[in-house]
């Protein structure tokens, strides 16, 4: 398949801001791809060559582009910097720069598919000496047999900045109307799915419930994609969870006080101490435990003591646990707040030293998998159950998490107020019949908090200093994650980190030095970044702002700290937002 049919539909994507046509589009290419390159071709629509629960990296920085871009067109390095500073968009420059190149050699072939697919899972194994230079080969002989907008998308996709809208609930859909026959008719012209019974819709319903579950269970729409195409529904019931292949953590919802949480979720309500620390997602397999983040990290590597105590206090062969690591002061017992800890992250040595300065206790709050037996679709009340009888509490190393059942209000309030006299940040409450869904912010599971004071947010873009802070990414536009599954500007914060290196906090220059390798558009002071990196911050209130794409815009933002553990994907919503602005008014 050549990869220049991928780039059409890349095209036809970013052509149209409507999400059913959207689906459309990619249902209509997807019936038409050959079962061999199915795979390939759905995660190259999602902008990597991996799956979600394979964070792997193709490690290419906008600079390894530049150099790529200049090998490819034969041009100087200073001369693809100064038409990217120009252009604003380094893959524009690329299919203007390569396009002018008139070696028949370079342009004889098009790129196929496979090895557009090929190339890119290989970058990651390229390591050690004269691996940088290998890497800039290998793309510059992609962009070099690049044709049309290829070069285009394959530096996105190699940036890992693709964003044509392919948003989990599109894709989703797109492979429910390619592969299970749905009995709906898509009229583009009112841009609506239109059924011919009341029991269509029910069936239709049923089959994205079918994909929306497998792909909960898997992690991995590549995978299927295929098992829908090679066998329906009947396929799809059968994908399972696998030990050691993360998938996503369930989120929850917000409100301001006990009585509204307990109200969302129904009463009697199951109600939870709310830690601050550390999403663990903790898989064991009889001697083997692997540990991993909310961003699906692996971190088992940083922390031998949960290892240890999974292993001594986990009465199971098999096991998927689902906890929050949480610091403590050795001489008080009492929990720390999360920057204490969050180093233990990212460190990979003198870890033996660190966990004694730093010491986590592992509250584990829900179980999805037991000895063989998937409990996804049990009750939070049976989970439970289980739960306490697999984990056995030994203090300071592994507990099950504080809990009460009850539908007294004043109970709930009270059990709020010992959490936050023991350092935490609350509760969380939770339904007794509720299920487990991966990856979604649902109703059953609301946080308890009187207002949305801080937000997590990522950065999208950010501008060049001057004067004595030259050199340094300044200030930095913010966005919240909207209604469609993309990312949605709210404002532009500068304060709150710091100038010096001695001085506590965050600096300007530890931010500037992780959004580097992030950037893929700069214009004059201006540059465009990757969403990936977090900020927790803090505001005066929330506006309405037609400046951003939102709708709002924070008052007098600061920034609080990086959000090591927090990943894209999990920061606050629109609809937060939202709400966030109609209790502030109601006040």
């Amino acid at each position: 398949m050549h990869y220049s049919s991928l780039v059409d539909v890349y095209e036809a994507l970013e052509a149209t801001s409507k999400r059913l046509e959207k689906t459309h589009v990619l249902a209509e290419f997807l019936k038409q791809v050959p079962e061999p390159e199915l795979e390939r071709v759905i995660l190259l629509l999602q902008g990597r060559p991996f799956p979600p629960w394979d964070r792997r990296t193709l490690g290419f920085s906008s600079k390894l582009a530049v150099k790529a871009v200049a090998v490819a067109s034969g041009e100087s390095e200073k001369k693809v910097t100064e038409s990217w500073k120009h252009e604003g968009d380094l893959g524009k420059v690329a299919v203007t720069l390569v396009g002018k190149k008139k070696q028949a050699t370079l342009v004889s072939q098009d790129l196929t598919v496979k090895e557009v697919f090929d190339t890119l899972q290989k970058l990651p194994a390229m390591e050690g000496l004269g691996s940088t230079d290998r890497k800039v080969k290998t793309i510059a002989a992609l962009l070099g047999h690049a044709t049309g907008n290829a070069a285009l998308y394959l530096l996105r996709t190699v940036l890992e900045t693709l964003r044509v809208g392919v948003a989990e609930g599109t894709l989703r859909d797109a492979i429910t109307w390619a592969y299970l026959q749905p009995q709906i008719n898509y009229n583009m012209e009112k841009n609506d799915i239109e059924f011919h019974e009341d029991s269509d819709r029910e069936a239709y319903n049923k089959l994205t419930q079918a994909v929306q579950k497998a792909y909960d269970r898997c992690n991995d729409f590549s995978h299927v994609a295929a098992t829908a195409k090679q066998g329906g529904t009947a396929a799809l019931s059968k994908i399972s969870l696998e030990l050691g292949t993360p998938i996503r953590v369930m989120l929850s919802q917000r409100e301001p006080t006990v009585e509204a949480g307990m109200q969302r979720v129904g009463t009697p309500a199951a109600l939870e101490f709310k830690y601050d620390g550390f999403r663990m997602q903790v898989h064991k397999d009889k001697d083997t435990v692997t540990i991993y983040t909310r961003r699906l990290e692996n971190v088992t590597t940083q922390f031998p003591d949960v290892v240890d105590a999974v292993k001594a206090h986990v009465n199971a062969k098999t096991a998927l646990l689902d906890c929050e690591a949480v610091g403590y002061d050795k001489k008080t017992g009492k929990y720390t707040p999360f920057q204490h800890i969050s180093q233990r992250i990212r460190r990979k040595y003198d870890i033996d030293k660190l966990k004694e300065q730093l010491p986590i206790e592992l509250n584990v709050f829900d179980i999805l998998y037991l000895d063989g037996k998937e409990l996804l679709d049990l009750s939070f009340h049976e989970r439970r159950k289980l739960l306490e009888k697999t984990v056995k509490n030994v203090p300071k190393a592994i507990v099950y998490s504080s809990y009460i059942a009850t539908d007294s209000i004043p109970d709930g309030e009270r059990f709020n107020a010992k959490s936050l006299g023991a350092g935490n940040e609350g509760i969380m409450c939770k339904a007794l019949d509720g299920v487990y869904k991966p990856g979604s912010r649902v109703a059953t599971w609301v946080k308890v908090k009187p207002v949305l004071d801080t937000m997590d947010l990522v950065v999208v873009a950010a501008e060049w200093g001057e004067g004595k802070r030259s050199g340094w990414l300044t200030s930095f536009t913010v966005a919240c994650k909207g209604d469609e599954g993309d990312y949605v500007t709210i404002g532009k914060v500068g304060t709150g980190l710091k100038e010096l290196e001695q001085d506590e906090g965050v600096t300007f220059n530890q931010v500037t030095e992780l959004l580097k390798p992030h950037i893929v558009q700069e214009k004059g002071r201006d540059v465009v970044v990757k969403p990936d990196l977090v900020f927790e911050l803090a505001f005066e209130e929330i506006q309405q702002s037609p400046s951003y794409e939102s709708g709002y815009a924070l008052r007098f933002p600061r920034v609080l700290r990086v959000r090591d553990d927090r990943d894209p994907e999990e920061i606050t919503t629109l609809e937060e937002v939202r709400v966030a602005f109609e209790h502030q008014r109601g006040r």
